[in-house]
């Protein structure tokens, strides 16, 4: 009888081995912080299974976006804590649900700001799922009740791995450089998608004000479309920069005779600035019927302010906001990006160095985009 359950047993792990390791939680290990005033510190928690139309990451790579700032600090209204912040994320698949066919064990995969939405609302069913409109239904990355997994809250890839619908990840080759794709799934499509639903092309005059992480993606993107490209921000340092990524011009906002002659120039202009300015000041430069698209979010406190009767002296320009971009475009973003050479410019850091990086995005002295090695989460921090 004994030697027949264990007949059983094997039968049933050979048969169902998949299912019974889809019901399990996957450890994981990052680096989270406790308080808004608190420093990253190692954590261990748990994800949720790997469902049927999941895949399992071992992570490689996650970016540092300004975004994490703000979670982390408060700076959009009261977070959960412990966090595990990170939504610019690419690893190598692991493990897949019975049910995948987008992923093989051994692809690689990028995930961004999203991990999931209802899937059957009316921008879902566009391709737009980051405009989802069910309430609790799209789930960011981190820091969000996941309303599809029991409301537990989400951690990011400040991480060993990740658990994600394989409809929320884009595929990667393998021979991309992988220490540069994380940030395409957040400087690059927040960028990307704003360049293409205006239909920038060839000839258009397109200003980029803010020079960051997400302004110099911005650049990249409108020259390789064609367009005439100007640079506005306030560190001089940035200029040749600009310049040697393809801008036709750079404009110092705070030297006033280099933003003289400027009115009526642009048909777009992509701000990407998280500090509080005058948006008056860019649409004054649209030609009539212009687009100013906002995609830089300052902390709460330093919101702009937007003068309405100004709009109205100044007639037809239009002003509006965007959200990175859907499943279908992060893909289609990918693959342009690695077809024409397009990455971000990054510094990559190990994991005891977050909060060195997070110095820098505050203070304004971060130089484009850090990228944590998740490989060091299983070193040693060298001694102080």
């Amino acid at each position: 009888m004994r030697n027949r359950n264990i007949l059983w047993l094997l039968v049933f792990l050979l048969a169902g081995g998949t299912l019974w390791a889809e019901e399990t939680r996957i450890p994981a290990k990052g680096y989270a912080v406790f308080s808004k005033e608190g420093s990253f510190q190692p954590y261990t928690f748990t994800r949720h299974a790997v469902g049927e139309e999941d895949i399992l990451l071992d992570l490689l790579y996650c970016g540092i976006c300004h975004t994490d700032l703000h979670f982390v600090r408060g700076d959009w209204g009261e977070e959960p804590y412990p966090m595990v912040p990170g939504h610019e994320m690419v690893g190598k698949v692991v493990r897949v649900g019975k049910k995948v066919k987008k992923f093989q064990v051994g692809d690689y995969a990028a995930v961004g700001c999203m991990v999931n939405s209802c899937g059957h609302c009316g921008m879902c069913q566009r391709g737009e799922e980051q405009y989802c409109e069910t309430p609790g239904g799209r789930i960011l990355s981190y820091a969000v009740p996941d309303t599809f997994h029991g409301n537990e809250i989400t951690c990011g890839g400040y991480a060993n791995n990740m658990v994600v619908s394989e409809k929320f990840a884009v595929k990667v080759p393998q021979d991309a450089p992988m220490e540069k794709i994380g940030p395409l799934m957040c400087a690059g499509i927040t960028t990307y998608s704003p360049l293409k639903f205006t239909r920038v092309k060839k000839g258009d005059k397109v200003g980029v004000a803010g020079f960051g992480g997400l302004g110099h993606m911005a650049v990249q993107y409108a020259v390789a479309f064609g367009a005439e490209v100007t640079v506005f921000d306030v560190n001089e340092s940035k200029r040749q920069d600009a310049l040697a990524m393809g801008a036709t011009k750079f404009v110092n906002v705070r030297n006033p005779e280099e933003c003289q002659g400027l009115e009526h120039t642009f048909r777009v202009i992509l701000s990407t600035i998280p500090a509080k300015y005058d948006p008056i000041f860019y649409v004054n430069m649209l030609q009539t019927d212009g687009e100013l698209v906002i995609v830089g979010l300052p902390a709460t406190e330093n919101t702009p302010m937007l003068n309405t009767a100004a709009l109205v002296i100044l007639g037809r320009r239009h002003v509006c906001g965007s959200q990175i971009g859907g499943i279908a475009e992060s893909q289609e973003m990918m693959d342009f990006s690695i077809k024409h050479g397009i990455y971000p410019h990054v510094e990559v850091i190990p994991v005891w160095k977050i909060d060195e990086a997070f110095e820098h995005l505050q203070n304004g002295t971060a130089k484009y985009r850090y990228v944590i090695d998740l490989k060091t989460l299983d070193q040693t921090p060298p001694k102080k």
